[in-house]
């Protein structure tokens, strides 16, 4: 029997929240923190906060807000951004994440995926796969949907399973935000 969970997933900018609409016009929408501890009393059973600009600019996930936001609830909690190395991982874990979630890093070099899977366990590993969809087929974008990547989405998804991730955060760039209909995928 299938089990549905709820699982929110906040975009972080600059330690905020961020809300937007196909991955841009963005606007702050509060503290990591405080909004965690609001979802967790709402009900989610599990949150995942991605730093959407870390690989775009080129640096690691901003720590800070990740030990407050481990200390304000006892849900089960992803970071994603930024993730370069199977340390950068480990010290995400080490803060008090449960699962770290890869995308840029891992388009570039697969073999991230399986590093991390290797030390962390299948478990703990996402991969954050953004889509969109273009001449017909579904695009893998990274750089927190600025640049295009060269793979296909499912083929994508296929390999990033092969490779060790126990869990795809899948993210349709042509609906997010938009509250719109959900759209088939793969």
């Amino acid at each position: 029997m299938l089990t549905k969970r709820i699982i929110p997933c906040l975009d972080v900018k600059d330690g905020r929240v961020v809300k937007g609409v196909n991955f841009v016009n963005l606007r702050d929408a509060g503290d990591p923190a405080s909004l965690a501890a609001a979802y967790m009393d709402e009900g989610a059973d599990e949150l995942t906060f991605l730093d959407i600009t870390a690989s775009k600019e080129r640096r690691a996930t901003m720590l800070e807000w990740v030990s407050v936001v481990a200390d304000a609830i006892s849900i089960p909690f992803t970071v994603g951004g930024g993730i370069s190395s199977d340390r950068d991982a480990v010290g995400l874990i080490a803060l008090g994440a449960d699962k770290i979630s890869l995308n840029t890093a891992a388009v570039r070099r697969p073999e991230l995926i399986t590093e991390c899977a290797s030390l962390l366990g299948s478990q703990a590993v996402v991969v954050a796969v953004d889509v969109k969809r273009e001449a017909g087929e579904w695009r893998v974008f990274i750089e927190g949907g600025r640049t295009p990547a060269e793979r296909g989405g499912l083929e994508w998804c296929v390999t990033a399973a092969r490779l060790g991730a126990g869990e795809l955060l899948i993210t349709s760039m042509d609906r997010d935000g938009t509250k719109g209909a959900t759209t088939r995928i793969f």
